[in-house]
C-alpha cells in the first residue's frame, strides 16, 4: 500500500520476568509495552456474541421497519417520500453525531459511549411506537431522529472497540463477524418485521426496545474493555493528529470511506425498491412471504461477509483481489438487472450476486480502516467512515424512490454506474501491501 498503510505490530516473545505484559514491536523494531490495553489473546465466544449484538440491534431499529412502510403510508395517510423519511432522518441524525461519539470514545472509553447510546436508542423506540399508536407523524419523525442520535454511539464505536480488543487474524475475524451480524440483522429484519406486523402493523416499533435491552445487558456484563491508560490530549492536539492522519493516509482512506458509503446506499436503496415492487403487480407478494424474498440477497451477503472476515486475516494481497472481485460482481449484476427484471427468480438471483460482492468488499474495508491508526485516534477514524456509511443509508430510500418514479432502467443504470466508479476508485487508490501491519 502507499505511504501510511496500516501496520500490524508483531508480538514479542515475553521472557520469564515479563510474561504478564503484552509487548509489541513498534515500527523501528523496538519493544514497547501495550499501554493502550490492547490484547493479543483471542476473545471468548460470549464476548463475540456481545459485540455482535451491537450492530444487530442497530440494524433491527431500521431494517425491521422496511416491510411496514407501505402500511405506514396507508394508516397515516402519508406519501412514499414521507415514509422514506422514517429511515432517512434516523440515518442523517446518526451520520452527523457519529464523529462526536468517536471523539468521546477516544477521550474516555468505548463502553462509556456505547451504554448510554443504547439506552437513548431503546427509549426513543418506545416513543416512536406510541407515535404510531397516536397516528402522529410529527412525533414519529422526532422519535426517529432521537433514535438516530442514540444509534451514533453503537455499531460505529463497536468497530473501534474490536480494534482495541483484538489483533491480526482475530481482528479481521471479529470485524467480519460484526459485518455479518449487520447483514444478519438485515436478513432477519424483514421477516421479523412482517411477522410482528401480523399482530398489529406498528408492533415492530415496540419490539425493538426489547432487543435493545438485551444488547445493553450483553455489553455491560460480557465485554471487558482494556483500560485507556494514556492521558487524553487537548482537543486542538487531537484534531491536529486526525488532520495529520488524513494528510498521510487520505489517498486511500477517503476512497475507502466513500466505497463503504456507496455500497450501503445501494444496499438499502435496493431493499426499499424491493419492498415497494413486491406488493405490486405482477408479483403481489406481501407479509411474511415478502420478508423471506427480501432476506435472500441479504443472506448471501451475510454468509460471504463472515467467510471473508475469517479468511483474510492480514493478507493485503487477498484483500485487494476480493475487493475488486466484489465490485466487479456488483457492477455486472446491477448492469444485467437493467434488462433482466421481468422474471422475479432471475432478478433476485442478480441482486443476490450483488450481495455476495458486498460481502467481499466490506470486511476488507473494515479491517484496513480499523487497523490503520492507534487506539487514541481509532474512534474518530472509524466514526468518520461509519458516518459516511450512515449517510449512504439515509439517502438510499428517497433517491431510489425518486428514480423509481422515472423508470426501472434509469434506476439501475444509475446504480451500475456508481459501482463502476467505486471499482475504479478501489482499483487505482486502495493498494494494500501483501501483509498488512496493524496499529496497536
Amino acid at each position: 500500500m502507499q505511504k501510511g498503510t496500516t501496520k500490524v505490530n508483531k508480538v514479542a516473545t515475553p521472557n520469564a520476568k515479563s510474561r504478564t505484559k503484552h509487548q509489541f514491536t513498534d515500527m523501528s523494531g523496538k519493544s514497547s509495552d501495550n499501554k493502550s490495553g490492547s490484547r493479543s489473546t483471542k476473545g471468548s465466544i460470549w464476548e463475540y456474541i456481545a459485540l455482535a449484538t451491537i450492530p444487530l440491534v442497530l440494524v433491527l431499529g431500521n431494517s425491521m421497519l422496511v416491510p411496514i412502510l407501505p402500511d405506514l403510508q396507508e394508516k397515516m395517510g402519508i406519501s412514499r417520500f414521507q415514509s422514506s423519511l422514517i429511515i432517512t432522518l434516523f440515518s442523517v441524525a446518526a451520520g452527523i453525531i457519529i464523529p462526536v461519539s468517536g471523539y468521546l470514545s477516544d477521550r474516555f472509553t468505548r463502553k462509556s459511549v456505547i451504554i448510554p447510546s443504547l439506552i437513548v436508542y431503546g427509549a426513543a423506540g418506545v416513543l416512536a411506537g406510541f407515535a404510531a399508536v397516536w397516528n402522529s407523524y410529527s412525533i414519529l419523525i422526532i422519535a426517529r431522529t432521537i433514535q438516530g442520535l442514540g444509534a451514533a454511539g453503537t455499531a460505529p464505536i463497536a468497530m473501534a472497540l474490536v480494534g482495541d480488543l483484538y489483533k491480526g487474524g482475530d481482528a479481521s475475524k471479529a470485524l467480519g463477524l460484526i459485518e455479518a451480524s449487520n447483514g444478519a440483522g438485515k436478513v432477519v429484519s424483514p421477516i421479523l418485521g412482517s411477522l410482528l406486523a401480523m399482530i398489529v402493523w406498528f408492533a415492530p416499533f415496540f419490539a425493538f426496545p426489547v432487543f435493545c435491552l438485551l444488547a445493553l445487558l450483553a455489553v455491560i456484563f460480557m465485554i471487558k474493555e482494556p483500560p485507556n491508560e494514556k492521558k487524553a490530549d487537548p482537543l486542538s492536539v487531537y484534531l491536529k493528529q486526525i488532520g495529520d492522519i488524513l494528510r498521510e493516509k487520505g489517498r486511500w482512506l477517503i476512497p475507502a470511506f466513500f466505497a463503504g458509503a456507496i455500497t450501503l446506499f445501494i444496499l438499502f436503496g435496493v431493499l426499499f425498491y424491493l419492498s415497494q415492487i413486491l406488493e405490486e403487480k405482477p408479483y403481489n407478494i406481501d407479509g411474511v412471504r415478502k420478508g423471506f424474498v427480501l432476506a435472500i440477497p441479504l443472506l448471501c451477503m451475510v454468509i460471504t461477509s463472515y467467510t471473508t472476515g475469517a479468511k483474510i486475516k492480514q493478507n493485503g494481497l487477498l484483500m485487494r483481489w476480493l475487493m475488486n472481485i466484489g465490485l466487479i460482481l456488483m457492477t455486472v449484476s446491477l448492469t444485467l438487472a437493467i434488462f433482466l427484471n421481468t422474471n422475479l427468480y432471475i432478478f433476485i438471483g442478480l441482486l443476490s450476486l450483488s450481495g455476495i460482492g458486498t460481502g467481499l468488499l466490506l470486511p476488507c474495508l473494515n479491517t484496513m480502516i480499523t487497523g490503520s491508526v492507534e487506539r487514541e485516534q481509532r474512534g474518530m477514524i472509524t466514526s468518520m467512515y461509519n458516518s459516511l456509511r450512515f449517510i449512504g443509508v439515509a439517502f438510499g430510500p428517497p433517491l431510489f424512490g425518486w428514480l423509481m418514479n422515472m423508470s426501472h432502467k434509469t434506476l439501475f443504470i444509475t446504480v451500475a454506474a456508481m459501482t463502476l466508479l467505486m471499482l475504479a476508485l478501489v482499483f487505482f487508490f486502495i493498494k494494500p501491501d501483501k501483509e498488512l501491519k496493524q496499529k496497536a
